[in-house]
């Protein structure tokens, strides 16, 4: 319906009650006892346009949430669409047409996204008599890599830009609208898994080459056999920019950390039996190494599993600590010590939750909370031999095998955090006025996001490099080479991420401090930030890690040290 200013001014009362926000008019009428704030602030723009109000306090999430049931209509024009809710079942039919590729970046020199300094197209103008280089303001309204604006690059072609530009409206209208919600309820909805597994998400987080046992082919038109690294790279990082690591860990964490183990090292058998149910959605995964005895220190872990006399099963006793997704997981990729002590006697079994005397507790974090978090005990669990991934008593190699993705995927996610932290403050410094102008005028702000946006590009341009690499070397010689150089990475990203959290909530002040509203975002990833620096391997030994593999490795080649 179209609406003219006029017409809104006349919804003016308790009883009544209507504002504009962005052109668009909601009826708030219901709402006043629900809003955060008190009826009262909402009564005072009563009948006027409340957007410059909206936008001081409240982020696009609040108008994806509550929009579709209070939208009247749209100053000057006909009713416009608004982010619905996602829906507990999956519609039937091919989602993949469901998530629009946008006619813009799909081919090299075009620019996609939101046009944000370090990133994207940028125009000047003055603000207040001040000249500054400002952004062009879109829906979004955060910073991408340098390849998303007009620049040019080796890594990325046009199969790389459409799976871009789906991902953007697959999280867009999928996840960023509800993190709030699903983070504070500490869990997300199952529907998310399916509708994620349906257009090949979810297999595309395992690695490449892109698995057969795949529901559908990678989306947005990608065929299998050309889906690498880079690909893997874009939906990791376009899932990141919800900047909730519950909601992104909750839905591939166990999975991308998990899964692999068996692709790549199971059986055919445990492969078909597991693989496809936890592609699909409809089954979890996670992985279970740490415990209450032994973190980074992998080589010493104490859960223990025995032969039986008949060489059927092992029976597996011990307790994990700190496994993502393990509360509501259906198997359990589980490192426990078959043999004697050290790297050499461990190996990898699958647990199935519905195995007798497995029983999982959730574990209140500081932060990613959505993730399901858990303890978990196994006691006297009959495991079948053939749920054996790899080989007996060598199941470190298997693991280590496995860091090298799982700590790519941390370092991809920790940058892209970095990100939201620096575009959150950018935007806010825009609008935000104290002492009679703005913050970015500043010296003090700009000062702060110039070093946050230089450590983020340094730490992003490393990551692409290695990545690169990952799609030219062998596995043998990927194990041989990268360990060092990817322990070194992950490092780099979690202190990048951390700084630019730090700083973004010096620069939102008090609304970083509590939950919800402009700061939502900087406030729960300045919480997640030990979540990245201390899982996979904690930053001072990765450091540690980085410097010794990389010297032998120098060595092995014939350097003299």
């Amino acid at each position: 319906m179209s609406l003219t200013p006029e017409q809104v001014s006349l919804h003016n009362s308790e009883k009544d009650c209507w504002i504009i926000v962005n052109d668009k008019v909601y009826d708030v009428t219901n709402f006043l006892a629900e809003h955060p704030g008190g009826k009262k602030v909402l009564l005072k723009v009563a009948g006027q346009d409340a957007t410059k109000q909206f936008n001081q306090f409240h982020n696009d999430s609040v108008l994806a949430q509550w929009g579709p049931k209070l939208l009247k209509g749209e100053i000057g024009s006909a009713a416009g669409s608004v982010a619905s809710a996602p829906s507990d079942v999956v519609a039937p039919g091919d989602l993949k047409n469901a998530y629009v590729i946008e006619n813009e970046g799909l081919q090299e020199g075009e620019a996609f996204g939101e046009g944000l300094p370090f990133g994207g197209k940028y125009q000047v103008y003055f603000i207040d008599e001040v000249f500054l280089k400002s952004i062009l303001f879109a829906k979004k309204k955060l910073i991408d890599p340098y390849w998303y604006s007009d620049w040019y690059t080796p890594y990325y072609n046009d199969s790389h830009r459409r799976l871009r530009a789906f991902m953007r409206s697959f999280v867009s209208k999928e996840i960023t609208p509800f993190c709030f919600e699903w983070d504070e309820n500490k869990k997300i909805p199952k529907s998310l898994f399916q509708k994620a597994g349906a257009v090949g998400i979810l297999a595309g987080v395992c690695g490449s080459p892109y698995s057969p046992y795949a529901p559908c082919a990678p989306p947005a038109g990608v065929k299998p056999e050309e889906f690498d690294a880079f690909h893997e790279f874009i939906i990791c990082d376009e899932l990141s920019r919800c900047g909730s690591g519950g909601v992104l860990w909750g839905l591939i964490g166990g999975l991308g950390i998990g899964l692999p183990p068996v692709l790549n090292f199971g059986s055919k058998e445990l492969v078909e039996r597991v693989a496809p149910g936890c592609l699909d959605g409809s089954k979890n995964i996670c992985l279970a190494i740490t415990e209450p005895y032994a973190g980074s220190d992998v080589a010493n872990i104490k859960t223990e599993a025995r032969k039986t006399e008949d060489g059927k099963f092992y029976i597996l006793n011990g307790e994990k600590k700190w496994i993502t997704n393990g509360i509501f997981s259906d198997y359990f990729t589980v490192a426990c010590r078959t043999g004697g002590p050290g790297m050499n006697g461990i190996s990898l079994l699958l647990v199935e939750k519905n195995m007798p005397g497995v029983s999982t507790r959730h574990m209140p974090c500081m932060g990613v909370w959505a993730s399901g978090t858990s303890f978990v005990t196994f006691e006297d669990v009959k495991v079948p031999v053939e749920n054996l991934i790899g080989k007996e008593n060598k199941g470190f190699k298997v693991i280590m095998h496995n860091f090298n993705h799982e700590r790519m995927g941390i370092a991809i996610q920790a940058t892209r955090f970095a990100r939201v932290c620096y575009s959150e403050s950018l935007l806010y410094a825009h609008k935000r006025r104290t002492f009679g102008k703005k913050l970015i005028e500043h010296p003090v702000i700009r000062q702060k996001l110039a070093n946050m946006a230089r450590q983020i590009e340094a730490t992003h341009a490393w990551m692409e490099s290695l990545i690169y690499q990952t799609t030219r070397m062998e596995h043998t010689h990927q194990m041989l080479k990268l360990g060092g150089p990817i322990a070194l990475l992950k490092a780099q990203s979690t202190q990048t991420f951390e700084y630019c959290a730090r700083e973004a909530a010096q620069i939102f002040g008090g609304l970083s401090y509590s939950r919800g509203g402009v700061g939502e975002k900087v406030e729960r990833l300045y919480r997640e930030v030990r979540a990245y620096a201390i899982p996979g391997g904690s930053e001072e030994i990765m450091l540690d890690l980085g410097i010794r593999q990389s010297v032998k490795v120098a060595q092995f080649m014939g350097a003299k040290l």
